[in-house]
């Protein structure tokens, strides 16, 4: 299976986590700005900005470790374009990652914030 195949089903699985756990999927896949944002989803009052990250096996590292500050720095701008799109800036918004290993999926809630760039 090659990457990008890989990452779809990833993002498929994270989709059906999300769903099973009361999230709302509002879109994914968005190219905006210098970024993309793979899941947007809402739950409750929070806006949610979902980064997905798959991987065959570890040996390179936990899928989260391959979020570096300029992946999200760019799905802080992709963010920041979506919000403004859609009037989201009075809202709670959040930064989450879901990691794909082995057929074990890890929401990481909170994942990062946006004060390391501010």
């Amino acid at each position: 299976m090659n990457t990008r195949a890989l990452g779809a089903l990833g993002e498929d699985a994270a989709c059906a986590h999300l769903a099973a756990n009361g999230y709302a999927i509002l879109a994914r896949n968005l190219r905006l700005g210098r970024g993309e944002l793979d899941i947007v989803a809402r739950k409750g009052d929070v806006t949610v900005f979902v980064e997905v990250k798959s991987r065959r096996n570890a040996r390179f590292g936990a899928p989260a470790e391959a979020v570096t500050p300029l992946k999200r720095r760019r799905i802080l701008d992709a963010a920041a374009c979506y919000a403004a799109q859609n009037g989201l800036w009075e809202t709670k918004l959040r930064f989450d990652v879901i990691e794909l290993l082995d057929g074990d999926v890890r929401h990481i809630e909170s994942a990062f914030d946006a004060s390391d760039f501010v």
